[in-house]
This record gives C-alpha cells, sequence and structure tokens, in this order.
C-alpha cells in the first residue's frame, strides 16, 4: 500500500493535507481498509475546535465503530457534506472526494508531530 507524500499522518490513521493556514482532513487508505465498507459518518459542525489527538467524529463500518482523532488542532470551516449519502466515498477515494473536514489551523507547528509517508508506511507494515 502506498501513501501519498503531500499529507501528514497521525498514529490513529487519519492524514492532514496543509495549504498554508488551511488544512484538509480524512482517514487513510489503511484505515478504511481495516474498517471495511463504510456506512455511517459523524461530521464535525462548521464552527467547532478541534484540538490534536482528541475525537471529533465517528466512522461506522460494517465491521466497526471508531472515533475520528483530530491531526491537528483548528476551526472547522467545511466539511464533506457528501459522506451524509456516500460514506463509501471513504473507501473509494480516502485522500480525494472521501475527504472529512477543511479546518483554519491554530498550530502549524503542530504538523511536526505528525508522521510523513515513510513513516506512516513503517507504522502500517
Amino acid at each position: 500500500m502506498s501513501f501519498p507524500d503531500d499529507v501528514r499522518y497521525s498514529k490513529d490513521h487519519e492524514w492532514v493535507r496543509a495549504d498554508g493556514s488551511k488544512a484538509t482532513i480524512g482517514i487513510t487508505s489503511f484505515a478504511a481498509d481495516e474498517l471495511g465498507d463504510i456506512v455511517f459518518v459523524e461530521l464535525p459542525q462548521v464552527g467547532a475546535a478541534l484540538k490534536q489527538f482528541a475525537a471529533f467524529g465517528v466512522v461506522e463500518s460494517v465491521k466497526a465503530v471508531s472515533d475520528l482523532f483530530a491531526p491537528l488542532s483548528g476551526t472547522v470551516t467545511e466539511v464533506n457534506a457528501r459522506l451524509q449519502a456516500e460514506p463509501e466515498l471513504l473507501n473509494s477515494d480516502p485522500f480525494g472526494e472521501g475527504w472529512i473536514a477543511r479546518v483554519d489551523v491554530a498550530d502549524g507547528g503542530e504538523l511536526e508531530q505528525l508522521l510523513d509517508a515513510g513513516g506512516y508506511a513503517k507504522l502500517t507494515s
């Protein structure tokens, strides 16, 4: 399994793609594969304050229910409403159309606490 180089990864299997003070958050393909067919996603509210490594939502699959953990702190500016009707996007395109939330980043230095693609590949091997 390969992981994109343009994102950072948490040990809880979330990813973040930062663009200056903005960031997009999702779950990794590894997490989606481990969960199996995803059938429901509880999204955070726009305006919610995320704290790094704290729970901010839930993913439910045919196998399990799993909390989502914020890879960094920030304020939610947008959620992927498509996931309400199409939660399977987390399985089919986790690093693209299956993104979960967009945030205004509170502390860009928190990215340094996350893994790069190589480190995440080692974690999941």
